[in-house]
């Protein structure tokens, strides 16, 4: 019913693919440590399982052929990176020397939310679902999908947790200030190209 040897090593090499949430949960565990992100990581999770239930129940190929629903969706996922971009940049130009242990911290609600905004906004996640799962299950069953649906997730779990590792690394080397407005440049202009990426997609 469901072809694992195909679909894991699938689902693995999509999530490695460096997108706006892995970029997010880099920064996060760069500038408030694992634990922090993890809890950013939980809430991108969370908005996986709402994608895969759209997809277990049907919804997610009505949204997928939906042109308006894409569309509505792209705007808010390029808005929203533009605005993580922008804040990020400005965050980095910012003079007052910080250590790692002085850093503002964002609640935990803030950083969940950030990561499930930028995963329920991007309407390559709903397509992606929504192509990716029915292709290794032959009878295409709500169970089933949501079967290859938390076998993602877990993927997802695991490589988001080697991202939040790195960012750890980066954010413990050399001058913490110093090391922390480099990672907030950097993830706010790739957060840009991302959005810009998003916007010049003509297939949604």
């Amino acid at each position: 019913m469901v072809d694992w040897a195909g679909f894991v090593p699938a689902a693995v090499v999509v999530s490695l693919i460096p997108g706006a949430n892995q970029v997010l949960g880099l920064r996060n565990a760069a500038r408030y440590g694992v634990g922090g992100a993890l809890v950013g990581v939980a809430g991108r999770l969370g908005a996986f399982v709402v994608l895969v239930g759209l997809v277990a129940a049907g919804l997610g190929t009505l949204l997928a052929a939906s042109a308006e629903a894409l569309t509505v969706l792209k705007w808010i996922g390029v808005v929203y990176l533009l605005w993580l971009g922008l804040s990020s940049i400005l965050r980095a130009r910012r003079e007052i020397a910080q250590t790692a242990q002085a850093a503002p911290r964002k609640s935990v609600a803030a950083l969940a939310a950030n990561e499930f905004v930028v995963a329920i906004s991007n309407p390559k996640a709903l397509l992606l679902f929504a192509a990716l799962l029915p292709q290794f299950t032959t009878v295409g069953s709500p169970a089933a999908l949501a079967e290859l649906g938390a076998a993602y997730l877990a993927v997802e779990l695991v490589v988001g947790l080697g991202y939040l590792l790195v960012g750890r690394a980066i954010g413990a080397t050399g001058i913490r200030a110093k090391t922390q407005r480099k990672v907030d440049a950097g993830s706010g202009i790739c957060f840009l190209l991302l959005a810009g990426v998003l916007a010049a997609d003509a297939s949604l």
